[in-house]
Formats: structure tokens, sequence, C-alpha cells
């Protein structure tokens, strides 16, 4: 019999998580290229157009680059993804069992609160650890074609340009958006709990992790938005032309600074800009990521319960 998956090494909860979590990237790639656009443009273009639609931004990323513009950072989005996954779910796995060992001895389920103090903490130690990737990847997604490099070169544009801390940017909206993470499993364990309450010992099936996932990421990304906006534009650099037509205004500092500007420009709802696709990728994501996990959580404890029962392989001489 395989082991439960409580029962699970921090390292196996890690693997599981990084693994669901790249491939359900994989799946909606080109979703997670227009929102992240979306997020980056100013309420017109340079041509006067108003911007801000799904339809939109994808006629313009096809007619600009072709069909691969909307993989633009693929590869630097895919290993951020995973090591994003790994670090979060083997903290996430870490703290969370220690907090059951601490609070919850006598076998009831932890409270919202520590549920929530724990994905937070969790997304803390990864967004410490991978936020680098995460610039990068940004800035290969949003760069003008013409100016769009390798992410090595991306790498050292930004040292060249910005030193050690532009690999940095957003750190503080990202400790911010911890609570996203935190909302969406908060709100994912108490809801699986309730449903499990009078299944001991079993599961939630594929469905049921795809639409508890779906509603505690929805709930996540309406709490947080306008600083998931924010961390964006934190972590972009406008193209020359955007410079030229935008000067000063497309220039951030802070996320203070990103919401005085975006709100002097464009109002509240430019706060909001892009958030509709922002939700539809995360929901698809979070809520393809939990049910992928969920089954990939089975097989990785079957492994590790396979692993642990079988001896040692006599070394091989030569």
């Amino acid at each position: 019999m395989p082991q439960p998956k409580d029962a699970l090494p921090p390292l196996g909860h890690a693997i599981s998580g990084a693994g669901s979590s790249a491939l359900a990237l994989l799946l909606i790639y080109p979703l997670d290229t227009i929102k992240t656009q979306l997020q980056v443009q100013t309420q017109a273009g340079s041509d006067g157009r108003a911007r801000g639609s799904l339809a939109d931004a994808v006629r313009r990323i096809v007619a600009s680059e072709g069909v691969g513009g909307l993989y633009a950072g693929l590869a630097t989005n895919l290993a951020n993804q995973l090591a994003t996954g790994f670090v979060y779910f083997y903290a996430y796995s870490t703290v969370r069992k220690g907090a059951l060992r601490a609070l919850s001895g006598d076998g009831r389920p932890l409270s919202t609160a520590v549920e929530l103090a724990v994905g937070a903490a969790a997304g803390m130690v990864s967004q410490a650890i991978t936020l680098p990737i995460g610039v990068v990847a940004t800035r290969q997604q949003t760069a003008h074609p013409a100016e769009r490099v390798a992410w090595h070169e991306t790498v050292r544009d930004i040292l060249r340009s910005e030193g050690p801390a532009g690999l940095w940017a957003g750190f503080r909206p990202a400790m911010i958006l911890c609570a996203n993470p935190a909302i969406t499993y908060g709100v994912f364990e108490r809801v699986k709990s309730a449903l499990l309450r009078d299944r001991p010992g079993q599961a939630l099936s594929s469905s049921e992790a795809f639409w508890v996932g779906a509603l505690a990421k929805t709930l996540a990304t309406v709490c947080t938005y306008p600083y998931i906006m924010a961390k964006v534009r934190l972590q972009w650099r406008p193209s020359k032309d955007e410079l030229a037509a935008g000067g000063q205004d497309v220039v951030y500092r802070t996320s203070a600074d990103v919401l005085r500007k975006v709100l002097a420009r464009e109002g509240v709802a430019g706060w909001y800009r892009g958030m509709q696709t922002q939700i539809i990728k995360a929901v698809i994501t979070q809520a393809l990521m939990l049910m992928i996990k969920e089954s990939f959580t089975l097989r990785v404890a079957w492994l590790f319960a396979l692993l642990r029962r079988r001896p040692a392989a006599a070394p091989v001489l030569r």
C-alpha cells in the first residue's frame, strides 16, 4: 500500500508541487504572456487606440511577432515556476508539519489563521529565493521584440544598468503578495476539510480539486490584484518607444509610485487593468495545478513508499 500523502517528507511535496506547477503553466502559457503584457500597458498605445482586452492583446502580439510571441520567455518562466513551486511546497510542507505537531496534537485541523500564516511564511521564503528568475522572465515576456535577448543577456543588462538590486525589483509588493498563496491555500484547505469531513481517509476527486482551487484563487486574486499589477510594472522595463511616448510616467520606483501614477492617469480602473485575464489565467493555472498535484502527490507517495521498502543495491565491482 502506498503511504498516505500526509506522511510524505517535504522533499516529496516539493517535487510534486514543482512538477504540477510547471505543467499547469506550460498548458496555458500564451494566456500568461497576454496577462503580463496587459498589466504593463497604459490606457492607450502610441496610436491612441484603447487597449486592455484579451482579443486585442492576442491580435497585436500575433501581428507583430507571430504565434511564437505568445511563448516569449517560456524557458525562463518554466524554470521560475519549477524553482518557485519546489521552494514554496518544501517550505509549506515543513512549516505546516511543524504547526500540526505543535498546535494540533489532538488531530484537529489547523485553524484558518494558522493556515494563512503557514502559506504566507512559505511564500516569503519562496519569493526571497526565486524572485530574480521572475524578474528575468517578466523582462523577456514584456520586452519589445527588437529589444528581447536571451536570459543570460537579460541578467547582464539588469546588472549593468541597475546593479544586483535590479534582480530583486518588486521585492516589497512580492512580500505583500505572499498573502495571495496564503489566502489560496488557506481557503483550499478549509473547503477541502469541509468536503472530506464525512469521508475520512479519502482524497478530493480531480473535479473537486479543480473547482475548489478555482474558488480559492479567484478570491485571492481579487483581494490582491493592484499589488500584482504594481509588482509586474516594477519588474518591467519600458522600451525606447514607450519611454518616448510616456516619459517619467512609465518609470516606476516603488509600488506606491506605481499606484499613484496609474491612479492619476487612468483612475481606479487602471489598478485593475488586465484583472479579467489575470483571473482567468490564475484560476485555470491554480485549479489545474491543484488538480494535477493531487494526482502527482499520490504517485510520489507511492514512489517514496516503494523506495523505502527497497533494500539498498549492492555496489557493482568493475
